[in-house]
């Protein structure tokens, strides 16, 4: 046997409420919940997964990765993939994969919130949302709707994003 086969990885095993969350500015509203990231795990592969709960009524702002691919896999709720313009119906099950430079945002038409679980690799989706958002812990209820940072386009270009939607247009 060779050291390569003897050696062994770490384990961790967060909780439902483990892991920092984040309440998310408009359009999206709702919240996130940074799961693991593989900077902070000394992990092999750089990614980064949690979830993201958009509030009814609201929307994730078009956008794309210039260096990112994403995966998403909806675990509550109904909403809609819009990728390059066209829309998918998204429901608890469904699973999108989105190579990088495709124009994509997620809109919850409904009364009620959509969560879906979002990997994007390499990472780095979590250090956006915990600049652009506010603390939350599980269980408080939702602020009122609050505005992004001012600095919100630089914050996009230094961390995941390459093209993002300024308008905050849900194109309907």
């Amino acid at each position: 046997m060779d050291a390569k086969t003897q050696e062994t990885g770490k384990v961790v095993i967060r909780g439902p409420d483990d892991g920092e969350s984040f309440w998310q500015p408009v359009p999206a509203n709702g919240f996130v919940r940074n799961i693991f990231n593989g900077r902070d795990l000394g992990a092999r592969s750089n990614f980064s997964i949690g979830t993201q709960t958009v509030a009814p009524n609201s929307f994730i702002r078009e956008h794309t990765h210039a260096d990112h691919e994403e995966i998403i896999y909806v675990v509550e709720g109904k909403g809609v993939a819009r990728v390059d313009g066209v829309d998918h119906p998204l429901e608890v099950g469904s699973c999108v994969f989105i190579g990088v430079n495709r124009k994509h945002h997620f809109l919850n038409p409904n009364d009620e919130p959509m969560t879906f679980v979002v990997l994007l690799m390499p990472g780095g989706l979590d250090k956006f949302f915990a600049e652009i958002g506010r603390k939350r812990t599980p269980g408080e209820p939702a602020p009122e709707p609050f505005p992004r940072p001012e600095n919100i386009a630089e914050i996009e270009a230094r961390t995941v994003f390459g093209w993002v939607d300024a308008s905050f247009n849900r194109k309907k």
